[in-house]
């Protein structure tokens, strides 16, 4: 054993690059660093922030709650689970479905390809190019992008198909051996590319000819990002199994698998420690509850009309990606500068994505077009040195 105690402080496990900031307060769409200065969050910390920074009713909630009773497990009876699930149906439109809760999208993925490969006997999943669903076992295994893949990760077999691909995917199902298909409502680290609604209408119909479940990723797309609950409404289907998190919990963990009726549970099937906790229910209640009484999803939607208007008038843009409050500006160039400098000298957060030449946008539901016009302000400033 050493006796340097220049090494004896535990460091942390170096895995993410980081910007020169330290956020240490939040209200509404600002953020405010040890230094007091004030930043425009238009990220929300990867779409998470759904209904604003330390939201009054949502701070209230959960206080009210861990003050009467943190957390106990699924072993005995929570109504506060029932509650969510009911707001979550009305509010969705979901109601066809019954929810299982849990603690993070990977986890929601996980349970939903679990549910899917119990149901059908098979083992087998079809997914997209771009694809990402997070960084647990079946969950990475079936994200398109092999760096982040272990060699323990590579047991499941897994297909992936390009979006729009109708007769690939209508060959890979024909073989009877696959028991989901899963696919984001928008894709998200991928680059916001989205499936047509035939697309959708065909993976849909060519599910159920072939037994297989079709599972709608909605983790970060879900929860009014889009304008619409869940972007794949917008295609008028009817997903066997919907999963959530992010915006679900605004920055409380929580995930969800909407699971439909049709398939029926018995017990033991899932299971966790922590999902669906008094805690969680209850911020996740407070996001549906400012959701409802703030008309946020028509905010969104009126937001984003605003925002595409003033982006049109960017000579450099190549193309806007998205819809709703999940938004992208794709340019000829890396966008990485440009997103350093609208946090060092503009004091604004924006988003990347695996396509380097994207500038990606998910700001809290309550954004004003006041905020988006700051924003496009700072932008053009930083673009002035390009040619247009």
């Amino acid at each position: 054993m050493t006796t340097d105690h220049k090494d004896n402080n535990m460091k942390l496990f170096d895995v993410y690059p980081l910007y020169d900031v330290t956020p240490i307060k939040g209200e509404g769409v600002y953020v405010w660093d040890e230094k007091g200065t004030q930043y425009l969050d238009l990220y929300g910390g990867h779409g998470v922030i759904s209904i604003g920074h330390a939201h009054p009713h949502y701070v209230e909630s959960v206080n009210k709650q861990l003050a009467s009773l943190g957390f106990y497990s699924n072993a005995v009876k929570n109504p506060l689970q029932e509650q969510l699930a009911q707001k979550l149906g009305k509010l969705s439109g979901c109601t066809d479905y019954q929810l299982f809760l849990c603690n993070s999208g990977a986890e929601a993925n996980e349970n939903a390809l679990k549910l899917a490969s119990f149901t059908t006997g098979r083992s087998k999943v079809i997914a997209f190019k771009n694809s990402f669903h997070g960084r647990t076992s079946a969950a990475v295994a079936v994200t398109d992008n092999q760096k982040i893949q272990a060699p323990i990760n590579n047991n499941l077999e897994v297909s992936f198909l390009e979006l729009n691909d109708a007769e690939s995917l209508k060959n890979e199902l024909s073989k009877g051996d696959v028991c989901a298909v899963i696919i984001e409502g928008i894709q998200g680290v991928g680059g916001l590319d989205e499936a047509s609604t035939e697309f959708f209408k065909t993976l849909q119909s060519e599910c159920r000819v072939n037994g297989t479940l079709l599972i709608l990723d909605e983790i970060q797309s879900g929860f009014g990002r889009t304008g619409d609950f869940f972007a794949f409404q917008k295609h008028g289907i009817t997903p066997d199994i919907i999963t959530m998190a992010k915006g679900m919990g605004n920055g409380f963990p929580i995930g969800g698998v909407l699971i439909h009726n049709m398939h029926a549970p018995w017990h033991g099937m899932l299971g966790t420690t922590f999902g669906g906790n008094h805690l969680a229910c209850v911020a996740s209640a407070a996001v549906l509850d400012a959701i409802e009484e703030e008309g946020l999803l028509q905010h969104a939607a009126e937001v984003s009309q605003h925002f595409i208007k003033e982006a049109k008038t960017l000579p450099q843009l190549k193309k806007i990606k998205g819809r709703g409050l999940m938004l992208g500006l794709e340019f000829d160039f890396e966008v990485g500068d440009l997103r350093k400098q609208l946090i060092y000298e503009h004091h604004m957060f924006t988003g990347g994505s695996n396509n380097k030449n994207l500038l990606r946008i998910l700001p809290p539901l309550s954004v004003t077009k006041e905020q988006i016009n700051q924003f496009f302000n700072a932008l053009k400033q930083c673009l002035i040195t390009v040619p247009s």
